[in-house]
């Protein structure tokens, strides 16, 4: 399995202020991602239920059953959407409010510590990398491994989104002992599905450094910096710049002790 140890959220100073200041990582329910593709159950391929092994007349029931279980996917899957960069151009410009915002680096070896099985059903707590394709690879679900098609249909988009170089932590069935998720008692878990967002809380230690948009305000980096370091005394600290011979971003360290 591959993992990376440091990962990159992308955030506007409001959502920093928040995350800093009580030390939580946004996860968001993936139906109301901007992307209409997004996770959704036309990326796995039911067509081949084993109607051999019950008869023909159970063929549609087979795979009626078995799809329904993920046309809801969407729905009961939470996703934190991470990057492999910090200096993207457009990242900054669409997640961190047109470079006012901030870019967290998160130490995943210490993420992973706290986002357990306690969460929900179903945690994946180190990560799996987005793969962006130009067609839809369906898995088949009678033949695949349950880790091929659940895997495919949450991180795989079109190659359009490729410059986001995403990384996801999802969990499924969030506990809402532990999301702080309106629960009816029911026959079965009926969530609010206007609750969008869920909140995990990591350790200090997880938060390893934070790099400061560009066109940020003098009292916004203020309070960013002032959260950051309460969150963890040891944070880094450092200031995105405009590079002036080329289209990039130039970072330096921020020494100075706010």
């Amino acid at each position: 399995m591959k993992f990376r140890r440091q990962l990159f959220k992308y955030i506007d100073v409001n959502g920093a202020l928040a995350m800093l200041s009580k030390g939580t990582l946004q996860f968001t329910n993936s139906f109301y991602f901007n992307d209409p593709f997004d996770c959704h159950p036309s990326l796995i391929d039911f067509s081949s239920s084993p109607s051999g092994l019950y008869g023909p007349e159970f063929t549609n029931m087979i795979r009626e059953t078995h799809k329904n279980k993920y046309d809801r996917l969407r729905e009961r899957t939470w996703i934190c959407s991470l990057s492999k960069i910090n200096d993207s151009l457009l990242m900054w410009s669409h997640y961190a409010n047109n470079h006012k915002g901030i870019c967290v680096e998160l130490n995943m070896a210490h993420v992973i510590k706290y986002l357990d099985g306690r969460y929900g059903t179903i945690v994946h707590n180190a990560g799996v990398e987005v793969q962006y394709k130009n067609i839809i690879e369906k898995p088949d679900y009678f033949k695949n491994r349950v880790g091929d098609y659940l895997n495919y249909q949450i991180s795989t988009k079109g190659k359009d989104w490729e410059y986001e170089q995403e990384w996801r932590l999802y969990i499924i069935d969030p506990s809402p002992r532990y999301m702080g998720m309106p629960f009816k008692p029911k026959k079965r878990k009926t969530y609010d599905w206007k609750i969008t967002r869920v909140y995990p809380v990591l350790g200090g230690e997880c938060f390893e450094a934070i790099y400061l948009g560009a066109m940020m305000s003098d009292e916004d980096k203020q309070s960013v910096i002032h959260l950051a370091k309460k969150l963890n005394k040891n944070i880094k600290v450092y200031q995105m710049t405009v590079n002036p011979d080329a289209f990039k971003l130039d970072v330096s360290e921020v020494v100075q002790d706010a």
